[in-house]
């Protein structure tokens, strides 16, 4: 496991905790941020911690290519993927650094966001981030958790930089 990844992982699970089973979340039965509806094979309450991870490393930050991005936009475009869905993540990404909107992170993508000041992208990621939650209809309900979750990975991402 790289440093990387271990650290960005670490930041994902203090914000996804443990087991919850909340009506009005869209997500449903979740446990370590991994839901039910997006893994409907899994038995989400018997998920530990370590498989929690492993399917993060494969099917968020592999799948968004973390590993080639500096660290800290990694950080934010993993929690991002996790929170908000791999696609919208790249998308995201891919408006800020003025790449072809596709939703795939390729070298195209990669390589337009090693040309953009890394802090500049971080803000405009995170400011974008921010607009997809305002426009969420459980805003009311987490919106307070997850612009906390914002600033946190701001916060993280530059203390990586």
């Amino acid at each position: 496991m790289s440093a990387v990844f271990a650290r960005a992982v670490v930041e994902v699970l203090r914000h996804e905790g443990g087991y919850v089973n909340d009506p009005n979340d869209p997500g449903g039965e979740t446990h370590w941020g991994i839901s039910k509806r997006s893994y409907p094979g899994l038995d989400i309450a018997a998920l530990t911690r370590d498989e929690a991870i492993a399917i993060y490393r494969r099917d968020y930050w592999d799948r968004v290519h973390a590993d080639e991005l500096p660290p800290a936009l990694a950080l934010v475009v993993f929690d991002a993927a996790v929170n908000q869905g791999r696609y919208p993540a790249v998308l995201m990404l891919q408006e800020v650094v003025g790449a072809r909107r596709d939703g795939v992170m390729g070298p195209e993508t990669l390589r337009a966001a090693g040309l953009k000041p890394l802090h500049s992208v971080l803000v405009e990621y995170l400011a974008r981030r921010a607009m997809r939650y305002a426009f969420q209809p459980t805003l009311t309900r987490f919106g307070d958790g997850w612009f906390r979750r914002l600033f946190s990975m701001h916060q993280s991402a530059l203390e990586s930089m």
